[in-house]
């Protein structure tokens, strides 16, 4: 007995000062990451790399429009609306912007109500949310297509750059693609949330753990990353 209280009073080695004992915590898999799950960890990981892409693809725009002898077309008047027989200009950017930021504030409380086991807010929330998403998307084609017929393609424009239109389409449809990603997987995960798949351990994807409702956090970080770079592309490529 005397040995074993011996044993179970043993303190753990001290934990290394300085630079060593921070490599110390990220190299354990008992200190960092310890309770953190395989899909918010792989949606982190993801999300990271998705973050290397978008910024090769902003900083290559930024590094085109700074070197080309070309004059760049003005944002202001490229993207300007006709209303009432009046240019405004950015206008559809600016609203564009809004819904989609708005839909953060709809996915953040959807996951409220998720861990709260409230099924109708959550799964309302998270609808509400792919609909800001779904009206961005439908938004954007209006604006591609408004382009498209002045005369905008990925090879050149009428107003100056050809690579004005190359990185538009490119920029603006990748991210694109990744809201419309984001709306089909928002409207897939209300709908399981709805008819109480998490509740009651109904086999098929996401549904593998019982009461557990951290797909709709892990949805909820992919959104707000897309959210985010849509916040840079609006710096750079529509206010520059």
């Amino acid at each position: 007995m005397a040995e074993t209280a011996l044993i179970n009073n043993v303190e753990p080695p001290a934990r290394p000062a300085g630079w060593r004992g921070i490599a110390a915590d990220w190299s354990s898999d008992q200190r960092a990451f310890k309770n953190v799950s395989w899909g918010k960890a792989m949606m982190w990981i993801f999300l990271l790399s998705d973050t290397f892409i978008f910024s090769c693809f902003l900083l290559s725009y930024m590094t085109a429009r700074m070197s080309t002898t070309v004059p760049w077309p003005n944002p202001s008047e490229v993207f300007a609306l006709t209303i009432g027989e009046k240019k405004i200009p950015l206008i559809l950017i600016a609203i564009m912007t809004f819904i989609l930021i708005s839909s953060s504030g709809t996915m953040a409380m959807a996951v409220n109500f998720g861990y709260r086991r409230d099924r109708v807010k959550t799964a309302a929330l998270m609808l509400a949310t792919a609909a800001f998403g779904a009206t961005f998307v439908g938004m954007q084609a209006f604006e591609w297509t408004k382009l498209i017929v002045e005369g905008v393609r990925p090879w050149g424009n009428p107003w100056g750059a050809a690579q004005f239109g190359s990185s538009f389409f490119m920029i603006t449809g990748f991210h694109g693609t990744h809201v419309t990603i984001g709306v089909i997987f928002l409207i897939a995960i209300a709908r399981k949330v709805l008819r109480g798949d998490f509740d009651v351990e109904r086999r098929g994807f996401f549904t593998s753990r019982k009461g557990h409702y951290e797909i709709v956090e892990i949805t909820g970080l992919y959104w707000h990353f897309v959210d985010l770079v849509w916040v840079f592309i609006f710096a750079l490529f529509y206010l520059w």
